[in-house]
């Protein structure tokens, strides 16, 4: 049995109460919040903050923890564990894509109107 550390980011924009995400195309799809794989050697947080930049062109700073999601795969048994994150204490240009998917600010109260991905 394997297991997967991940994490996840939910940026939010003070000025306008809008939140990141990312219309993923790539592995498996659908609206997201920015993340991915911790590497080896690195920390949550760390990993957090370099996936955010690679995926968004931002950098985040003062990550909250608020949460951790986990589960098994049905048929092959690996464990999935996400670390969520959220902050509101981000600069830089932000991307309009990257071979992961677009990233774009939306209204949370819109994010029903996407097609999210499956365990988000």
């Amino acid at each position: 049995m394997n297991c997967e550390l991940t994490n996840m980011v939910m940026i939010e924009n003070p000025e306008n109460n809008m939140v990141l995400v990312q219309k993923r195309v790539k592995y498996w799809t659908g609206v997201t919040f920015p993340g991915g794989h911790i590497e080896k050697g690195e920390s949550f947080t760390e990993s957090a903050v370099r996936e955010v930049k690679e995926e968004t062109g931002l950098d985040i700073r003062n990550l909250s923890t608020c949460g951790v999601i986990h589960w098994v795969h049905r048929t092959r048994k690996d464990r999935y564990i996400v670390f969520l994150y959220r902050t509101s204490d981000f600069s830089g240009n932000l991307l309009e894509a990257t071979d992961e998917g677009r990233v774009f600010w939306i209204d949370p109260k819109e994010l029903k109107t996407q097609k999210l991905s499956s365990n988000f």
